[in-house]
């Protein structure tokens, strides 16, 4: 079994959780993209099904633990999803509901269903659920994952326990990292982009699309910086129509603004975005009030795109925005 960096206090509780034999039946573990919530989905799955937890840990060794890390496990189901958003259906639901009353078949006596990035989980799906959630048998257990608590009905969060995931800080992901074998200059590469979030790091790493992301953030900070609205303009319309690379984007400028706001009061601050030269440079330019401004204008843009409203033109309205500040 792989090691586990960070959240040690998130482990612990879910280690008592077993230990005094009460268990949650169903369990929300939210928190940014790469932070590790999935991974704690799994980690309390294998807790629960564990044939020899050795305190309150799982052994890693027996069948259960074996199949379940493989994703073999018959009792560990991962519902269908569906839809460009890849949500989860209302039919899906119903199966799940369904399937919840036909009893395990291993020594834990235990099923659990695994509902992953639950960010847009239609408000029909999760009333579906809620049935099956305020009453399980005693068997089953369901698990969700997602950015955050208000993606869900107070109904939903009121019957789950919620356990938030954090990022790691800078030594435990270049030893999570090396531990996958990469380079030093890898390393540090991702941790000056990503910093303690293990999961995006090895993103960075593996995937040549966060790569670019990552450069063509760089590319609209620079261009800011510059006060070059025709540069930033068409960055922005090289974005395309697709969602989830708008959103990507602006979750990292977002970051960078933020980034600038808090080293206009402190040169020596911690940043948290992928370029700390280009925060440091926009943070000489931009004053708390503007770098806030312009963090409200990214925000209502991803908002109407939420809404369906055409993203070029999003984008158009945005890029005109971000110019007035400056």
């Amino acid at each position: 079994m792989k090691n586990i960096y960070g959240n040690e206090y998130l482990k612990a509780t879910l280690a008592s959780m077993v230990k005094s034999g009460r268990t949650a039946h169903t369990v929300l573990f939210y928190g940014e993209k790469g932070s590790g919530r999935k991974l704690m989905a799994q980690y309390y799955t294998r807790l629960l099904l564990c044939d020899d937890p050795a305190d309150g840990k799982p052994c890693g060794s027996c069948k259960s633990c074996v199949n379940s890390e493989k994703g073999f496990h018959p009792d560990v189901i991962y519902p269908e999803t569906s839809g460009k958003l890849g949500g989860y259906s209302v039919e899906t639901a119903r199966s799940v509901c369904s399937d919840a009353f036909i009893k395990p078949n291993n020594s834990s006596g235990r099923k659990i269903y695994i509902f992953r990035d639950c960010h847009h989980m239609d408000v029909r799906t999760q009333n579906t659920l809620l049935k099956i959630i305020e009453e399980p048998p005693d068997y089953a257990y369901f698990i969700f994952t997602s950015e955050s608590k208000s993606n869900f009905l107070p109904t939903i969060i009121s019957r789950c326990i919620c356990f938030g995931t954090a990022l790691c800080n800078e030594e435990e992901t270049r030893s999570a990292l090396a531990e996958n074998g990469f380079s030093e200059p890898e390393i540090s590469r991702a941790v000056e982009c990503f910093h303690g979030n293990i999961g995006r790091c090895l993103d960075y790493l593996t995937d040549e699309k966060l790569r670019q992301t990552v450069d063509l953030t760089k590319s609209i900070t620079d261009s800011i910086i510059k006060k070059d609205e025709y540069a930033l303009n068409t960055l922005f319309f090289s974005l395309g129509r697709e969602r989830d690379d708008v959103r990507n984007t602006l979750s990292l400028l977002d970051k960078l603004i933020r980034d600038a706001a808090v080293l206009t009061k402190d040169n020596n601050a911690q940043t948290i975005g992928c370029w700390r030269d280009g925060a440091v440079r926009l943070s000489s330019m931009l004053t708390v009030h503007q770098a806030a401004r312009i963090h409200r204008f990214i925000e209502n843009a991803w908002n109407t795109i939420e809404c369906n409203v055409n993203i070029p033109l999003v984008l158009a309205a945005l890029c005109g925005e971000i110019m007035s500040c400056l």
